[in-house]
């Protein structure tokens, strides 16, 4: 069973090539679960203020089967999946017409914002529908970058205003962007496949460190990851790409 909303796609969603970036679809994506918590009663501001609690995307593999563009009729699904400890899982998949253009499997934290730690989902119960996982082998793998992975630092990031959330760190759909930011050219190409890994957050002026590889199994797949200056990873990411 799954929560959805209709949208029409905008200009602005694109990028040079007219295709949405891929920001703009987790932005589609996660909306889609914001507006599904507000109509079942969690806001996610008074869940902030008035419980002190707080959710944390910590990682999201998403396959985008065809690009996307500007005044398309799309319709978001999401649905949660009954999951155990402190790992929320929430799925998406976004359709134009008869067609499924994207699938996305999400890992969430819940936190106490107050003291820092993490809640269990059997002490945060909510009336949402649940759903079935899909088929994860469609989805590209969960990125895990060894330590000894030689990685070329290919630039700097500062965190500023138009970067932040809620709770004044980077936002985590503004990551996609950034990452196309710093690849070789995206001119005629376009993102098939995500896999982010949130490891720490990014606050309001940090300077990220970009650091870039090829990955061995193909050109048009890189990884990469992005460290504070106290050498700490924020982000482990690997994309995917195509030509157009």
């Amino acid at each position: 069973m799954y929560y959805s909303k209709h949208y029409t796609t905008k200009w602005h969603d694109t990028d040079g090539d007219g295709v949405m970036r891929p920001s703009a679809l987790l932005v589609y994506m996660q909306e889609t679960a914001n507006v599904q918590c507000r109509e079942y009663g969690m806001d996610l501001t008074d869940l902030h203020h008035k419980e002190g609690k707080g959710f944390l995307l910590s990682r999201i593999m998403v396959k985008i089967f065809a690009p996307l563009h500007a005044y398309e009729d799309i319709e978001v699904r999401t649905w949660c999946i009954d999951a155990k400890g402190y790992n929320f899982i929430r799925c998406f998949s976004v359709h134009r017409g008869g067609d499924m253009m994207a699938l996305a499997v999400s890992h969430w934290a819940l936190v106490d914002v107050h003291e820092g730690k993490m809640i269990r989902t059997t002490d945060f119960k909510r009336d949402f529908p649940f759903g079935e996982l899909p088929d994860e082998s469609i989805l590209p793998r969960r990125v895990r970058i060894p330590a000894s992975t030689e990685m070329e630092a290919i630039g700097s990031r500062t965190i500023v205003y138009s970067d932040l959330d809620f709770n004044r760190h980077m936002n985590n759909t503004k990551y996609p962007d950034m990452i196309c930011d710093f690849l070789p050219s995206m001119d005629g190409k376009w993102v098939t496949s995500l896999s982010l890994s949130y490891l720490r957050e990014a606050a309001f002026g940090d300077t990220l460190t970009v650091h870039r590889k090829t990955s061995e199994d193909s050109a048009n797949v890189y990884l990469i990851r992005t460290t504070r200056p106290d050498g700490a990873t924020c982000l482990e990411a690997e994309i995917g790409l195509a030509s157009l």
